[in-house]
């Protein structure tokens, strides 16, 4: 935790003073610090789980002439992937600042959902390309063999779906992890149907329909994890930030004439950052310095806020005309 007292600031040099707030003291109740620190457990389980799962799905889907199985298999593989990129990136959010990452290795948080979405969306299209060549020359299937093999599946995804679940809301990371592990309990929960149902009525061509319609429901559970991995990647403010209402609170701070060049942005998957330039012609001190950066961390949830105050309204220079309040 102390990795966040020594943040790089962000701010434009216009050759006038700069006040910036340094009042980054995070403390223990706050869930953006401890998210992805409280996983390492969760991730452990969940990679060896996942790849005991995948020996297994493979073994028995090539004993057991189930292209179902194998492709589960490489799905879950690609769940294993996604795991150790999230693992990686969640620990990587939480090294000290150095040389020219001033801000630490905390944006790989992004490039690691991002990377997860794409791993969801190649095992997607893998599983469906199987699906269509199977729809053309069904294959008969060791029922029974799939089926106890993917309920091992279901119960195992389930599990480790669970480990991640309280984490998902306060971080995009954490909820591509879990996204991966429900998706594909559910993918082992298709398998398992498709198998009874093709023991039950000796209809092959359920299992490629089966998986197709799997197929459907993944793809459209991994577009908002991808828009919304990007969108960060692109420093967009996160969603649910209320910028209009960020504009308001900031100029109804006492002495606040207007303010301009206000950019908010993602840091990582859990953390946010501002930088504003407030025009106060009676100029500031530390203590509205300090009470401006916590009420932000209050009301806002923005943890690294840097301000400059101007005396004078024409020592700005905002971006584009748009950018000026």
């Amino acid at each position: 935790m102390s990795s966040h007292d020594h943040h790089g600031h962000h701010h434009h040099d216009h050759g006038h003073d700069h006040s910036h707030d340094h009042g980054h003291d995070h403390g223990p109740g706050h869930a953006h610090v401890h998210a992805p620190a409280s996983f390492g457990k969760a991730f452990a389980i969940g990679i060896s789980l996942n790849t005991a799962l995948v020996v297994a799905e493979a073994v028995y889907g090539y004993i057991g002439n189930s292209t179902a199985l194998l492709a589960d298999a490489g799905h879950n593989l690609s769940d294993v992937l996604g795991l150790v990129v999230a693992w990686g990136a969640s620990i990587a959010a939480r090294r000290a600042p150095s040389g020219r990452f001033t801000y630490g290795l905390r944006a790989s948080t992004i490039l690691a959902a991002m990377a997860n979405a794409v791993f969801l969306l190649v095992a997607t299209g893998a599983i469906g390309w199987e699906a269509i060549l199977r729809l053309r020359e069904p294959e008969p299937v060791a029922g029974v063999t799939v089926m106890v093999v993917a309920g091992v599946g279901i119960l195992v995804n389930g599990f480790t779906a669970m480990l991640f679940a309280r984490g998902r809301k306060d971080d995009i990371n954490i909820e591509g992890a879990y996204l991966h592990m429900a998706a594909d309990a559910a993918v082992s929960l298709g398998v398992v149907v498709s198998a009874a149902l093709i023991i039950w009525t000796g209809w092959l061509w359920l299992d490629p329909v089966t998986s197709l319609a799997i197929c459907a429901a993944i793809l459209w559970s991994t577009t908002s994890l991808l828009r919304g991995s990007i969108d960060m990647s692109m420093a967009a403010a996160p969603k649910g930030t209320d910028l209009a209402a960020i504009k308001a609170f900031l100029l109804e701070r006492p002495g606040v004439s207007r303010i301009h060049d206000l950019h908010v942005w993602p840091i990582s998957t859990t953390e946010t950052a501002l930088t504003c330039h407030l025009v106060m012609p009676t100029g500031a001190g530390d203590a509205f310095l300090m009470e401006t950066t916590q009420m932000l961390k209050t009301s806002f949830r923005i943890g690294h806020t840097t301000l400059q105050i101007e005396t004078h309204p024409d020592n700005g220079c905002a971006l584009a005309p748009d950018d000026v309040v």
